[in-house]
């Protein structure tokens, strides 16, 4: 294992590694039921059969992206169908029906072919160095300043949408918004009616497991994180039990441990539909591809260089050693994703819980992805971890990413005002990359009107107009 993954070298053991991978994949699990949920309507759309293809699809290309990250680059990386791309091919999708008039499976086969282009001009791109220049092409500022903008994501994702509560009286509740916000108790349980007592247990939930995991931490316990999530999801399984007469273990008695490949074979694998996709006409399509593709690099670019400069792992300069691997591994992940039936395969925001609790290599990521893959046969006991747990592990990483903040000189406008719209930006879009694009624009435009035109290399401006036609000219 040493040789294979340097692991002296970068100053970790095997025992950290594995409870790294574990760590990151309690704070991620939660995609292996969302994203077939939402790419199907929730089982809506394409019957049970699509839904069992998707959700074998992100298990298997979850895996093999992983498994590429450990072996290609030997980073701690962790990779599945990216939220944000996911909801928006299933947009895509509908869109598709609507302008073709071919059924959900049809039209999901042929945005399928999206993926795959996606993919393969990425893996072209990643081999030729340019997405790595692209990365390089990122002002200094802008890329210290991406760690602690992901650090504020990590917190809104935690305290948001995470642990959003739906009631009789609707929702998502938030946690900061509609408990803490709330000017008392009284006006709480009004707004949020029946949903006030798991609004409860979610936010004791959280912050214990956040407090568990600050005392252990401070102990210098490598497992702080994951043993931080363990207590906070005992305390929620004990108040499902005691104030909810709930058993949170109820689905585990007549869940099935089969995978359903068959399900798969008729409905995602290699199921690609390109008549389907051909008929939303050329225009669309092309705009489709540079849509998916736009947000898919810069979600990624600004994952591991925020991540990796968390961790110590990039040079004085910003730069990652081996992010043309890193990149590469991504981009295998999304044609597998193609392949196998899913949308976009990127690298996890969460990876950063993992790379908290100490993993520094390969098999990090090695052991994430295998247990994406046993979940194609364990899927039911990964669905009882709550999701208030996971919300301690993310807002207490992202409480620490914000410590990169000490980095940007702040008596350097060009460095402050970029930051601080990227800063606003990715929490409130839910996209680093719209986060990142933002930062880009302004950081190019303050340039060029203080009489600095010449400090932009030319492919920041050739970025930054690319982001300017997403956000204004592609409806």
């Amino acid at each position: 294992m040493d040789k294979l993954f340097k692991l002296k070298q970068n100053g970790t053991t095997v025992k950290t590694e594995i409870i790294a991978g574990l760590t990151t994949f309690m704070t991620m699990a939660y995609i292996i039921a969302l994203n077939p949920n939402l790419l199907t309507g929730f089982g809506s759309q394409g019957g049970p059969e699509l839904w069992n293809g998707v959700f074998l699809a992100t298990c298997i290309a979850s895996f093999i992206g992983m498994v590429a990250m450990a072996f290609l680059a030997n980073k701690p990386f962790a990779m599945a169908p990216g939220m944000g791309l996911n909801s928006f091919f299933a947009v895509v999708v509908g869109n598709i029906v609507g302008i073709t008039g071919l059924s959900y499976l049809e039209s999901f086969q042929a945005a399928l072919c999206i993926i795959l282009i996606e993919g393969i001009i990425f893996i072209i791109l990643s081999v030729l160095n340019i997405r790595e220049k692209i990365v390089d092409a990122i002002p200094l500022g802008v890329r210290l300043g991406i760690a602690p903008a992901i650090g504020l994501m990590l917190l809104n994702i935690g305290f948001g949408s995470n642990a959003g509560i739906y009631s009789d009286k609707g929702g998502p509740f938030f946690v900061m918004r509609d408990f803490f916000g709330a000017l008392t108790p009284g006006v709480a349980k009004d707004s949020m009616g029946s949903g006030y007592g798991a609004m409860v247990l979610t936010t004791v939930t959280m912050f214990v497991g956040l407090f568990v995991i600050i005392v252990l931490a401070h102990y210098g316990v490598k497992a702080a994180v994951i043993l931080g999530m363990l207590v906070a999801s005992v305390v929620n399984w004990a108040g499902q039990f005691i104030f909810f007469d709930t058993n949170p273990f109820e689905g585990l008695k007549n869940a099935s441990f089969v995978p359903a490949f068959g399900d798969m074979a008729k409905t995602t694998l290699f199921k690609f539909n390109f008549d389907g996709f051909l008929k939303i006409g050329v225009f669309t399509a092309v705009t489709l591809i540079i849509t998916f593709c736009i947000i898919d690099m810069f979600d990624t670019i600004g994952t591991l260089v925020g991540t990796a400069s968390r961790a110590g792992m990039t040079d004085e300069n910003g730069n990652m050693p081996k992010m043309k691997e890193a990149l590469l591994s991504d981009a295998i992940g999304t044609v597998t994703g193609s392949l196998t039936g899913t949308s976009t395969v990127t690298t996890f925001v969460e990876s950063a819980s993992g790379v908290e609790a100490g993993g520094r290599t390969g098999l990090t990521a090695l052991t994430t992805g295998v247990m994406f893959l046993a979940c194609m046969f364990i899927a039911p006991i990964a669905a009882i971890i709550p999701a208030a747990a996971t919300s301690s592990a993310l807002i207490y990483v992202g409480i620490l990413m914000i410590s990169g903040l000490s980095k940007i000189d702040f008596n350097d406008m060009f460095q402050t005002v970029p930051v601080a719209l990227m800063l606003l930006a990715m929490p409130i879009s839910g996209s680093i990359g719209h986060g990142i694009g933002l930062a880009l624009i302004t950081y190019t435009i303050m340039k060029v009107f203080t009489g600095k035109a010449k400090d932009v290399s030319v492919l920041t401006y050739i970025i930054s107009l690319l982001f300017l036609v997403k956000f204004f000219l592609i409806v």
